[in-house]
């Protein structure tokens, strides 16, 4: 078994990220993690690799061509004021 452990500075330094994103993620429940002794947080190489996985962000598929129809726009609404405003504009 080759399982390596790292602590939160050491996890985020392999990332390339910021030890306080490692650990929101890991407190929030969204990043698995281990817990030692007194809550202390541990990241093992097998939990970096599934956070990286749970980062990747892939390309959507439309299901049509690429040469068919225009560009693809998404209208991206925030909050309630918004969807009142698109149902009073329909």
């Amino acid at each position: 078994m080759e399982i390596e452990f790292f602590e939160p500075a050491e996890a985020a330094a392999l990332m390339r990220c910021t030890e306080s994103w490692l650990r929101d993620g890991a407190t929030s429940g969204r990043f698995p993690h281990a817990c030692w002794g007194k809550g202390k947080i541990i990241f093992t190489s097998e939990h970096i690799l599934e956070i990286a996985k749970l980062s990747e962000i892939l390309p959507v598929s439309s299901g049509s061509s690429l040469s068919g129809g225009g560009p693809v726009t998404k209208e991206r609404l925030i909050g309630t004021r918004s969807k009142v405003r698109l149902a009073t504009a329909h």
